[in-house]
């Protein structure tokens, strides 16, 4: 159907004012919001869900890829291994990194990687009640409707939820959404991902002795980390999408439920299967977000691409390795964070400016949690980030524990 309507205008109350509206409650946001709090910031973070984690919690896809370059090497710190650490505090569900937290040799640490796999209810608790305790105010089951400027800087988000639409005043916003939604409704100029996104639904299942975890479609699982299926007891762990005839961008309202709704059919049918074979197999819990990998992101300051392996970057803010194989290491520069077009409005997690050929290193958990800690400490030092004391911002992210230049490693 086709035509426009024109809505009346609203009169929309200014319904709250903070010093850092963090979009976004999954890992990069998680990340962002408690940077932020520690550095004394006034920090609302707005989530459309119930729980925080995002992909990692909601949509169970329960795997901490590597801080690590698989040489022996960690690469991520900070916020990144806190929060891996926070993930396994009750137990890791298979792939225990005792070789990383116990002081294992060099050799264990290139055999096993610094990955495990967490219980993603837990890790949800445990990460709401981190930013709790840091003072952060979290807004839930809330949209991001709309900004408003004053010039180029965004002076408040319009929010909408059970209580109708709101405004915030805000000095500084980071945009963790995973599909730059605040950019665009900003003006900032962004990038839509080619070729979409396939088709996946994690769930858990009870088969009569254990509950486990089928990894139903894409599966980030490095190719060379077996353990994880064998020891873990992972249910034929899957590469290729459900259905590689429907592709969705994940920026459209009409393909995510469109693809949700082919997920959850296929996924019934996979359960009944399983089923006709054991009368004691039932499902625990399935993914209840769409597994969206990459949809939309920032054409920022810079572009980091794949090519620029192992290359230094003045302005890096931490580093991260390729989940998918050994050896690669990569520093993130600043720049990767913010665009010209919007000052006050910084990226972070899997929206932030890369190429193509980058973003499937930079969308996972580890680098959405240091691009989350640094765009977090960034709003501390200034609110327009054109203009970020690099040498500051690092100085402090070396002081929260933060490895920044590949030189910097042990």
């Amino acid at each position: 159907m086709n035509g426009i309507i024109i809505e009346r205008k609203e009169r929309i109350p200014v319904s709250d004012a903070c010093e850092v509206l963090v979009a976004g409650g999954g890992i990069a946001g998680i990340a962002a919001a408690a940077a932020a709090a520690r550095n004394g910031k006034d920090v609302l973070l707005v989530e459309r869900e119930y729980a925080l984690g995002g992909m990692a919690t909601l949509g169970l896809v329960t795997i901490y890829l590597p801080l690590c370059d698989g040489e022996g090497r960690q690469l991520s710190y900070g916020i990144s291994e806190e929060l891996l650490r926070l993930s396994v505090k009750h137990g890791a569900e298979a792939n225990e990194p005792r070789a990383w937290t116990e002081n294992g040799s060099q050799d264990d640490r290139v055999k096993n990687r610094y990955m495990t796999q967490f219980n993603p209810h837990l890790f949800a608790l445990e990460a709401e009640a981190l930013l709790v305790s840091l003072g952060v105010r979290i807004l839930y089951g809330t949209l991001i409707a709309a900004v408003e400027k004053s010039g180029n800087r965004i002076e408040y988000v319009v929010i909408e939820n059970k209580s109708g639409r709101g405004a915030v005043r805000a000095e500084s916003v980071i945009d963790c959404t995973g599909d730059a939604d605040v950019c665009v409704r900003a003006g900032a100029e962004t990038a839509l991902r080619k070729g979409g996104n396939g088709l996946a639904g994690w769930y858990y299942f009870f088969d009569g002795e254990t509950v486990r975890l089928k990894m139903f479609g894409l599966a980030d699982v490095p190719p060379e980390n077996d353990e994880i299926s064998e020891d873990g007891g992972v249910e034929a762990a899957q590469t290729e999408s459900l259905d590689p005839s429907i592709r969705f961008s994940g920026v459209d309202g009409s393909e995510l439920s469109a693809a949700v709704l082919s997920v959850h059919e296929k996924m019934a049918a996979d359960i009944l299967s399983y089923r006709e074979k054991n009368a004691a197999f039932v499902p625990v819990t399935m993914s209840s977000i769409p597994l969206v990998r990459m949809s939309r992101r920032l054409v920022g300051a810079y572009a980091l691409d794949e090519s620029e392996c192992r290359v230094p970057m003045k302005d890096s803010i931490g580093m991260t390795g390729d989940w998918r194989k050994r050896g690669p290491a990569f520093e993130i520069p600043f720049g990767c964070l913010y665009g010209a077009d919007v000052p006050n409005l910084l990226t972070a997690g899997r929206c932030i400016s890369v190429t193509d050929a980058m973003w499937d290193v930079t969308r996972v958990i580890p680098p959405c949690a240091v691009t989350g800690e640094a765009a977090g400490t960034a709003v501390s030092i200034a609110s327009d980030f054109t203009k970020t004391d690099i040498e500051r911002l690092q100085a402090k992210l070396i002081a929260q524990n933060q490895k920044i230049h590949l030189t910097d490693l042990p």
